[in-house]
């Protein structure tokens, strides 16, 4: 170990320590600040003539209500004595009684906060993974930091295990880990992907263009996004469009610009799943349940605005009709084509022949109807579910997909032994991402519950220009995105701090049309992660999409940037222009 790496971890532990022992110390000396919010609820009455009261989404009886005297929970009683220490959030349906047999019902929510010091856990996570560019350890440090901050000193039981047993950490890892790996270790196993993704380019190749026209298409189709987006279309198209003399700058961003974007505008993945954890806003009806969080998912996928002009300029550029290319990636064109010199003189590509080698099992040659077949009813069962119950079942989609996939091998005359061993190394290529995933989840819930949402509204509620807030989110999306590289561990941090802060905005503007208003900081948020993390030189999906197509890192950052930041451009437009209009 070289001095410097030395300095490094010895720096690195001293931050965290230091860290750790100003959370333990805020958390036990000051403690929590307490405040107590009462939303008014309206009754609703069905077709019967039944009374109830939708209440964190689920219909509640009337009768569940308590009086609100008897609730006693004020302000001043939970930060004047020893319960700003003990006492637990409480979320609870109250009446009042107006007179004349009538009642009014509220939602009575105490929320708590550490004022500034709510933002250390975030903080710390962030800045390791700045300086170690290691997501693993920086989350746990800031898991760590926030139980400390919150009294909790039990980081296993008392933390890490309760976030990892709920049903959307479950959910998480079986679609995740289980049924994404194993249906991609199954593909791999027979050759599934590549005969598809070869066919395509074989019968579709005619020149450059085409060359780069197919790669885009693939980008398209392989919309789960990520590194697997990246692999698989950059190791396919790789040695056909080296040999249409198709620049390495030209082809790792197609590869790249097509991965994260397609997945949040084709989002039948896991993306959804993922994010609508984050999503929940007290008093807010339809963030309140799991169902309701996907719907406003997907309701606000037309919203998308980077995504879509980033996979639309990136066609141009396929086509060579981009109207504005930058001049460094024009000169990269002109000289793959007239030199044959795919790569910038004095580049260093990050080229890796694992990528080009295959994990085909030749006794079981593939077609594309092994890999075409599985998708059609992924596809069809997300669709369908989407139309049929108002968000998609993911679950049910990729579960038939892997079933599917695994009945065409075994008819083929793989073995059971060798499709289970395909499922197996399938899982395994997934076990990083999904203990990441399961850390970013735990950090975001602490994120919620040391109230940094919460304070960052109140220092935030009053913002005077609401048109001016989703460009403010994307900005801070970017930065944390482009920081970390990881857009789903930025969606962690900033998801639980964004959302109540839209809403108290909406609310103390009295926005005409709040529910808008909140989809557009929505989906500025969600875009801002992925611009952020598709510009970013140590983001996964940058640093593969370089090394499987050939392309020197920073050759592929700096001619990708610009693009990116046109697509942005026009993007901020766009949610300004409609955030003035919900007002």
């Amino acid at each position: 170990m070289t001095a410097s790496a030395r300095n490094l971890n010895f720096g690195t532990l001293s931050v965290f320590l230091v860290a750790s022992l100003v959370a333990a110390l805020v958390g036990q000396m000051w403690g929590p600040t307490w405040t107590v919010e009462t939303t008014p609820l309206g009754v609703q009455t069905d077709e019967d003539g039944k009374q109830s009261i939708t209440f964190d989404g689920e219909p509640r009886s009337l009768e569940d209500a308590i009086p609100l005297e008897e609730i006693q929970l004020t302000p001043e009683e939970l930060n004047d004595s020893k319960l700003r220490w003990e006492a637990e959030p409480l979320n609870q349906l109250g009446f009042e009684d107006n007179g004349a047999s009538e009642r009014s019902f509220f939602q009575i929510e105490s929320q708590r906060h550490w004022g500034v010091w709510s933002f250390l856990p975030a903080i710390i996570t962030i800045g390791l993974c700045w300086v170690t560019k290691e997501p693993i350890s920086s989350l746990l440090a800031g898991i760590v930091v926030g139980a400390l901050l919150m009294g909790q000193f039990d980081i296993l039981g008392g933390v890490l295990i309760p976030s990892i047993s709920t049903t959307t950490a479950a959910t998480i890892l079986i679609l995740y880990l289980w049924l994404l790996g194993g249906l991609m270790g199954v593909w791999a196993k027979t050759g599934a992907s590549q005969a598809f993704a070869e066919y395509m380019a074989k019968n579709y190749v005619r020149g450059p263009r085409s060359a780069k026209f197919v790669a885009w298409l693939l980008g398209v189709i392989f919309f789960q996004g990520g590194t697997i987006s990246s692999v698989l279309v950059g190791t396919t198209v790789k040695p056909l469009a080296d040999k249409e003399r198709v620049s390495h700058e030209e082809l790792s961003l197609i590869v790249d610009a097509t991965s994260s974007p397609i997945a949040i505008l084709l989002a039948f993945n896991a993306w959804p799943i993922y994010i609508q954890a984050f999503l929940g806003v007290a008093g807010v009806s339809y963030l309140a349940t799991e169902k309701s969080r996907l719907e406003f998912f997907f309701g606000a996928v037309p919203l998308s605005f980077y995504a879509a002009f980033s996979v639309l300029a990136t066609l141009l550029l396929a086509l060579d009709k981009h109207p504005l290319m930058p001049r460094k990636l024009k000169l990269a064109r002109q000289r793959a084509r007239e030199t044959g010199e795919l790569n910038a003189p004095g580049s260093e590509p990050l080229a890796n022949e694992a990528f080009q080698e295959s994990d085909v099992t030749i006794l079981h040659p593939a077609t594309p109807l092994d890999f075409f077949l599985p998708l059609i009813a992924l596809l069809g069962i997300a669709i369908g579910t989407y139309k049929a119950l108002g968000s998609p079942n993911v679950l049910w989609a990729f579960g038939a997909a892997l079933l599917l996939a695994a009945c065409m091998a075994w008819v083929k005359g793989m073995t059971l032994r060798t499709i289970i061993g395909a499922v197996l190394e399938g899982q395994k290529s997934v076990i990083l991402g999904s203990v990441i995933l399961l850390l970013a989840i735990t950090i975001g819930k602490i994120s919620q519950d040391v109230g940094a949402g919460h304070y960052l509204v109140s220092l935030l509620g009053d913002f005077p220009w609401h048109w001016a807030l989703p460009a403010a989110v994307f900005l801070i999306a970017v930065v944390i995105a482009f920081s970390t590289g990881t857009c789903w561990g930025t969606y962690a941090v900033t998801f639980p701090l964004v959302m109540p802060l839209a809403y108290a905005v909406a609310t103390n503007q009295e926005l005409t049309h709040p529910d808008l208003f909140m989809a557009i900081c929505f989906a500025a948020c969600l875009n801002g992660g992925v611009f952020g993390d598709q510009c970013s030189p140590i983001s996964d999906t940058t640093i593969l999409s370089s090394i499987s197509t050939g392309a020197d890192l920073m050759d592929h950052v700096t001619t990708q940037i610009p693009i990116a930041l046109q697509a942005a451009g026009l993007a901020l437009v766009l949610w300004t222009g409609m955030a003035y209009y919900c007002a």
